[in-house]
């Protein structure tokens, strides 16, 4: 898991990136408005939880979840030293999932982080979605998005991602491939067929479909999804 870590205090930032890569989190950090909106608007999708300081020397840690907010439905903690009520409902109604109080336990903090991811997995669960890097598939809507844009699939193309979704990280044979589009199309489908759709999605789904990172050719095995 990544975390997306803004502090302004710089003891407090590096203190809390040692404790969390302590406990096994990735750690991105920034030190003011200006980086971490930087970082949000390029490389939003690599990161499962954000923690913000509420006030920055260059702007809000408000702003920031706002931001956050507008692309992905990402776990937000707000830091601050404020702990007025106005200030933490004002949080809340931004967006945020939680906030802790300056001076807290780092134990505290990992306590509620794994709360939040928790909460926000089974919330994944129950709506049917299924994540893969900046692909999000609403099964129960038989919807495709990538970085929050709807990605228009015919059945068979359909079929053929949510069979591999559905074994995110498994290699899966062409024939195993081809069953399930066969099943979907009602009649038979070849195994040039399965090239040219392998093909159609890759263009649909790839930043750079001659460099496919998300649908992996294994040389005589089959394809991957990406974890």
């Amino acid at each position: 898991m990544k975390i997306l870590l803004v502090e302004d205090d710089w003891t407090i930032a590096l203190g809390l990136e040692y404790s969390l890569q302590q406990e096994g989190y990735i750690t991105s950090l920034a030190y003011d408005y200006k980086t971490a909106k930087e970082i949000i608007e390029k490389n939003m999708t690599d990161f499962t939880l954000c923690i913000f300081d509420l006030s920055l020397p260059d702007g809000s840690g408000y702003d920031l979840c706002k931001l956050v907010k507008k692309k992905s439905d990402l776990p937000v903690i707000f830091l601050t030293a404020l702990d007025e009520e106005v200030n933490v409902v004002m949080g809340l109604e931004l967006g945020a999932d939680d906030y802790i109080t300056k001076p807290f336990r780092i134990r505290e903090l990992i306590a509620r982080i794994k709360t939040d991811m928790r909460r926000y997995s089974h919330s994944a669960q129950q709506q049917n979605i299924i994540t893969v890097g900046d692909l999000t598939v609403h099964t129960a809507k038989g919807k495709l998005y990538k970085r929050g844009q709807d990605i228009p699939l015919t059945a068979l193309e359909y079929q053929l991602l949510l069979t591999l979704v559905h074994h995110k990280g498994q290699v899966l044979s062409r024939d195993q491939l081809l069953e399930n589009i066969w099943d979907v199309a009602g009649d038979f489908v070849s195994d040039n067929t399965l090239t040219v759709y392998i093909k159609r999605l890759r263009e649909k789904l790839e930043d750079d479909p001659r460099k496919p990172t998300i649908i992996q050719t294994v040389r005589g095995l089959g394809y991957r999804i990406g974890d």
